[in-house]
C-alpha cells in the first residue's frame, strides 16, 4: 500500500466543514447594527471568519473602543446562537472524515470558534467521535499565530512535516505556514481563493468531494 504522507490532518470548522459563512457574516453585521456602528460589507465581515472573537470584532468594527468589545461580542453571540440550528455540514463531509479515519489518520479541529460554540456544533453534527483533538481560539492564541496547531501536534505526537492543515481562509493557510506544516485550501468558504497563492497550499479544492478524492490520493 502507498505510504501515508500525513499522520495528522487538522481542519478549520466554519466554511471548511460547516456551511456557516453566510450566517456568521450576517451575525457580525447585525451585531454592528445593534450598536449603531458602521455595518461592514459582506466581504469585510467574511474576512474575519477564522479569527478569535476579539480579533474578529476589532477588524469588523475598528471604530469601537476596546472596552466595548464584550458588548459587541455578546450581540454577535445572541444572533449566532439563535440561528445556529440552521447550519449544516457541507455535503460529503461525514463520508470524507470517516474515510480518513479508516486510514488511521489523526483528525483534529483548529478553529476560531470558542469552546462552547465548537462543542455545541460537534454535538449537533454528531462528529465529536471522529476527532482526536480540538483547539479553539479562547483556549490558545488566535490564528494565524502557530500556537493552536503546535499544541495539536504536541498532543498527538506528530511533527510539522507529517501535519496537514485544511481551511477556507488565508488565516488558516498562514497558521500552517507559521507552524511549519503543509496546507490545503478550499475554494467554497469565506475568503477568495485567489489570495491563497501567497501561502503555497498543496492544493485548492473546489468542493468537498474533490477534497475527499485529493486526500485519499495524496494524504
Amino acid at each position: 500500500m502507498r505510504p501515508r504522507r500525513f499522520d495528522l490532518i487538522a481542519f478549520d470548522w466554519d466554511g471548511t466543514l460547516f456551511d456557516s459563512t453566510a450566517l456568521i457574516t450576517r451575525c457580525i453585521q447585525d451585531a454592528c447594527r445593534d450598536l449603531q456602528l458602521a455595518v461592514p460589507s459582506d466581504t469585510e465581515a467574511a474576512y474575519v471568519i477564522g479569527l478569535g472573537l476579539h480579533d474578529a470584532l476589532r477588524h469588523a468594527a475598528p471604530e469601537l473602543p476596546p472596552e466595548r468589545y464584550p458588548e459587541l461580542g455578546a450581540r454577535y453571540r445572541h444572533h449566532y446562537f439563535a440561528r445556529q440550528h440552521e447550519l449544516v455540514l457541507f455535503e460529503g463531509t461525514l463520508e470524507m472524515l470517516a474515510a480518513l479515519k479508516a486510514k488511521n489518520h489523526w483528525l483534529a479541529v483548529a478553529t476560531g470558534k470558542g469552546r462552547r460554540g465548537l462543542d455545541q456544533a460537534l454535538e449537533q453534527s454528531n462528529l465529536g467521535a471522529l476527532f482526536d483533538a480540538t483547539r479553539t481560539a479562547d483556549e490558545t492564541a488566535s490564528k494565524p499565530h502557530p500556537q493552536m496547531l503546535l499544541e495539536l501536534m504536541g498532543e498527538l505526537g506528530v511533527p510539522p512535516e507529517r501535519t496537514l492543515m485544511i481551511g477556507d481562509t488565508t488565516h488558516d493557510l498562514q497558521l500552517a505556514a507559521n507552524a511549519g506544516a503543509a496546507s490545503v485550501g478550499v475554494a467554497y468558504g469565506a475568503h477568495d481563493h485567489q489570495a491563497f497563492g501567497a501561502f503555497s497550499p498543496l492544493y485548492v479544492a473546489p468542493s468537498t468531494r474533490e477534497l475527499h478524492v485529493w486526500l485519499l490520493e495524496h494524504g
